[in-house]
Parts: C-alpha cells; sequence; structure tokens
C-alpha cells in the first residue's frame, strides 16, 4: 500500500523499509522468570506462541511502534504506517465517543464525562465543500451538524488559531531580523507549520538547519493550546477532561501531534489528542451511510462568545496559510515604513518556487521566497548549509502547491481530473473574504486576556515550541551496501 505521508518523509535517506532487526531501534520488554525457560514455536495461524515447561502454550504479544517513538528514531517512518497510525484514526474518534456515550448514560449526566471538542482546517472544509458540491459555508455548519450527531460537544474552524500563528510569525521574524548580525540562524527564517518538512529537517539536517526554523506553534497546535487552556480554564475543567480532535489535509499532523513537546506532563493531556484527515471523514460519512449535503445544518461554535457564530475567513497569499504574504507586509511596515498593497511574484524554476522582493530608495530590502515540494526544499536547504542563500524569510511546505494538495484530501484517481480538483478547491478556500490578525479585535482582546500581553513566559508556553536533531544509527546494521 502506498504511503500517504508526505514525499517529504518518503525519500532522500529516511529510508522506505522498516524492520526490528535492522531500523526500528525501539526496545521490546521480554518478562524473564529465574529458572523458567521456554521454547517460541510459530502456530499454524501465524502467531507465536511460547510453550512453557508445563507444556501449556501462551501467545506472545506483538511489539507496537507509536508515532512518538517513530519521532525519536533516525530509521523510516515509511512503510509501518498501518502500525504508527493505529491510534490516529477514525476508529479511535468512535471508541472516545462510544465511551463518552456509555458514561453518560450511567451517570445520567454530561457534566462528569469527558467534553469532546473537534477543530476543522479551512483546508479540509474546502476538500469536502468541493466532494459535495457545497459552498464553504454550508460545508461548515453541516460538518458542524454531523459531529455534534456523532456526540462532540463543540466544533470550532481553525482559522482563528491561524490568525494567532500568523501573528507570532510576524513578531518572530521582526525579532531575528533585529538579531542576523548578531545571530547566524537569525535569518533566514523558515516556517514551520509544515510537519513534514520539521521532520526530514530534524531526521536529516539537524543543528545545520533547526537554528533557522520558526519556533511558531502551527495552527493546529496554537489549537491545541486554546482547547487545553483557554477552553478548559472557561469550562472549570483539567486538560485531561477535554479531547480534542483535528480534522486536517496531511497525514503529517498525526505526527506533529504525537510531537513529546505537545504532552504536558502535569496533566497528563496532549494539545491535540487526535487527527483525522479530510478523506477520513468522507469515510466516516460513508459509515454512517450519509451525505454531508443531506446533513442538517448547525452554527459553528464560538470560542470567544457563547451563542454567536464566528465569521468564517480566508488568508490571503495561498492555500497554506499564506505566511509570506502576512510576514512581508508586516515586517515591510515595522522595519521599514512601507506599504505593501501588491504582492509581485517571481516564478524561478516552476510554480512551486517563487521569489518577492521588496525594495526601498532603489535598494532590495527585503527576499522572500515559498518552496514546495521535496525536490525544491532540498535545493534550499543544500543553498542554506553552503551559505549561498540570500533570502530573508522561506515558506516551505512538503506537498507541490501547498496544503490544499495535502495527503489527507480527497482524491481522484485520474491525473487530468486532480489538476481540475485542485483549481475547484482552491476556489472554494480563496471565495470567503481575507482578514489580517491585526484587523481582528477578538484576537488582540484574547492574547491580552489570556497570554497577559506581549513578552510573558505564557506567550513562548502556549506559542512556541522547539525542535531536536535526531542522531543516526551507526551500527554495521544501517550500512547500505
Amino acid at each position: 500500500m502506498a504511503s500517504k505521508f508526505s514525499g517529504v518523509l518518503q525519500l532522500t535517506d529516511l529510508d522506505d523499509f522498516i524492520t526490528p532487526s535492522q531500523q526500528c531501534i525501539k526496545p521490546v520488554k521480554i518478562e524473564k522468570h529465574p529458572g523458567k525457560i521456554s521454547k517460541i514455536k510459530i502456530h499454524e495461524t501465524g502467531d507465536y506462541m511460547q510453550i512453557n515447561l508445563d507444556g501449556k502454550e501462551e501467545k506472545l504479544e506483538k511489539a507496537q511502534i507509536t508515532l512518538a517513538d517513530c519521532l525519536a528514531c533516525s530509521g523510516c517512518i515509511t512503510s509501518a504506517e498501518s502500525v504508527l497510525i493505529t491510534g490516529q484514526s477514525q476508529h479511535q474518534l468512535y471508541k472516545v465517543l462510544e465511551k463518552k456515550k456509555a458514561s453518560s448514560t450511567e451517570l445520567g449526566t454530561f457534566s462528569d464525562c469527558q467534553i469532546v471538542v473537534v477543530s476543522v482546517s479551512p483546508q479540509s472544509r474546502a476538500s469536502l465543500a468541493d466532494k459535495y458540491s457545497l459552498s464553504v459555508q454550508k460545508a461548515a455548519r453541516k460538518l458542524t451538524g454531523f459531529f455534534k450527531h456523532l456526540g462532540v460537544d463543540y466544533v470550532f474552524d481553525t482559522s482563528f488559531s491561524r490568525q494567532f500563528s500568523l501573528l507570532e510569525s510576524c513578531k518572530e521574524f521582526v525579532s531575528r531580523y533585529a538579531e542576523r548580525n548578531t545571530n547566524p540562524g537569525a535569518l533566514p527564517m523558515l516556517t514551520s507549520a509544515c510537519p513534514g518538512w520539521v521532520c526530514y529537517a530534524e531526521k536529516t539536517h539537524g543543528s545545520y538547519i533547526l537554528p533557522n526554523i520558526s519556533t511558531t506553534r502551527s495552527p493546529q497546535q496554537v489549537m491545541g493550546s486554546l482547547v487545553k487552556d483557554y477552553l478548559a480554564n472557561k469550562l472549570g475543567l483539567t486538560p485531561d477532561k477535554i479531547y480534542h480532535v483535528s480534522v486536517m489535509p496531511c497525514f503529517d499532523k498525526k505526527l506533529e501531534a504525537s510531537r513529546p513537546d505537545f504532552y504536558d506532563k502535569t496533566s497528563s493531556a496532549r494539545d491535540v489528542d487526535l487527527v483525522i484527515t479530510s478523506a477520513e471523514v468522507e469515510q466516516m460519512l460513508e459509515k454512517e451511510s450519509l451525505s454531508l449535503s443531506s446533513i442538517e445544518e448547525r452554527p459553528l461554535d464560538n470560542l470567544l462568545k457563547d451563542g454567536s457564530e464566528p465569521a468564517l475567513i480566508h488568508h490571503s497569499g495561498g492555500g497554506s496559510g499564506g505566511y509570506l504574504e502576512h510576514v512581508l507586509r508586516y515586517a515591510a511596515k515595522q522595519l521599514f515604513g512601507l506599504s505593501v498593497d501588491e504582492i509581485k511574484y517571481t516564478v524561478l524554476r516552476n510554480q512551486d518556487l517563487q521569489e518577492v522582493s521588496i525594495e526601498k530608495d532603489g535598494e532590495v530590502v527585503l527576499r522572500f521566497a515559498l518552496a514546495y515540494g521535496f525536490r525544491n526544499i532540498q535545493n534550499i536547504v543544500q543553498k542554506l548549509k553552503r551559505k549561498k542563500l540570500t533570502y530573508h524569510f522561506i515558506e516551505m511546505m512538503a506537498c507541490p502547491s501547498g496544503c490544499l494538495n495535502g495527503g489527507g484530501q480527497i482524491r481522484t484517481s485520474d491525473g487530468d481530473e486532480a489538476k481540475e480538483l485542485l483549481a475547484r478547491v482552491n476556489q472554494i478556500y480563496n471565495s470567503l473574504p481575507s482578514q489580517h490578525p491585526e484587523a481582528d479585535p477578538h484576537l488582540q482582546q484574547l492574547y491580552m486576556d489570556w497570554l497577559g500581553g506581549n513578552s510573558t513566559e505564557k506567550v513562548k508556553a502556549m506559542l512556541h515550541t522547539e525542535y531536536h536533531q535526531v542522531e543516526k544509527l551507526k551500527t554495521a546494521l544501517t550500512i547500505k551496501w
């Protein structure tokens, strides 16, 4: 079965191969008993059986590899997909909802039960809207109706958390620009919203690249902070009482949610407990024998004001969130007093590699670029390592054409139809009005109320993260002959 993780995780020296004896380094716990000698045989069913001294046969448990184990390993993550995403699928969501329903029936009240929250990304919503021939607004309300029909308590739109991510990325770039002469890793600043690209950087290039990667959390993980901290406090709950599910266009987001950095040991809770993709939502609808177009509409929940439905927006600059455009406009204004009304892109080798320059008094003061897909990312990384990169900021995404073309989106098998499908999804995504984070009064209010200002430890804890170089195995078993 072909891997559904992004191509950047399937190429270069991240081998598409895994066997317990050669690549997977997770230790398997073996129970030892003094004086007890056992034999192991393979049963006709294919199971491994332990034969004890008394002649009784005992079935041995299979070793389980989790997403967290994968991130701590320098081997492959792709061929073990069926194992890796066991706990990251729609089946797990059904289990949680069934358990919640059973508990509520037994207790007679929902107050003591776990709250289930679903956050839907705008890219997934656009993909589902195209599949079922719906407008963005109708798709949003019908998705809300579907999840609440299953037993979900709250359904949010992640465009609001992207506002946080964009605003924080803008501030981070200005801060890095001020440090450019004293901090070699300050510029160019590389975006970090794509977990496929981040995982590739950690496992393949490590110390060369990691200082340049933005520490601002992705919209998914900012939403996790909002749900597990702000919403939990608002409801008077501890973070572990909320089960948070995000609907994303990309399988790599499952890896991101499983990172140890997004697990709070104090409350034993993850920021995002489960990630399902757009295609998996389609599978859920099929399981329920439902079409999204026939589901009753229900309003999206508002994180700030109960009872009022939030307005849906999109962010200019492309289906990956528009990091380049938002940071460019903010930096030009803050650093050089320039107002950028129109951004002109120069296409380089292909449509997935473009650059933008801003001039003042005839001199180029800012050079930004976007690089999508493995080939372009590899070229950027090699130039950075050779110190031949002249950009100040680069929007990096693992998937060609960006997040709207993520591996978790609803697909078609025909190549020509695939291009038309992407064009339609892009048109649907851009059909909403755009908004800059600084123009959102609710964002500014929550930034102050929740985070207490611009320079607190809570801002760093809730909106930023860090990265870790993964050391490669250096043993005879990992030599490629």
